[in-house]
């Protein structure tokens, strides 16, 4: 299946989860927020919620800095 992540086009397996999304992006472990369609998916449901083709994702990781 086809997600839009951050403006490009990603293909991933059909059922593929937001966790699954981010370890590809070599993100895991990584202060982010991931949006679904407009929505915040919680860290919490990272690993449940099931992305569907044509999806469209942002994921912005926290840099620190002061």
């Amino acid at each position: 299946m086809q997600v839009q992540v951050n403006g490009e086009t990603m293909e991933l397996p059909e059922g593929a989860t937001v966790a699954a999304l981010v370890e590809k992006m070599a993100l895991a472990g990584k202060r982010l927020a991931v949006e679904v369609n407009e929505d915040i998916v919680p860290r919490s449901q990272h690993t449940e919620f099931a992305l569907s083709n044509g999806d469209r994702v942002e994921v912005v990781h926290a840099i620190g800095g002061g």
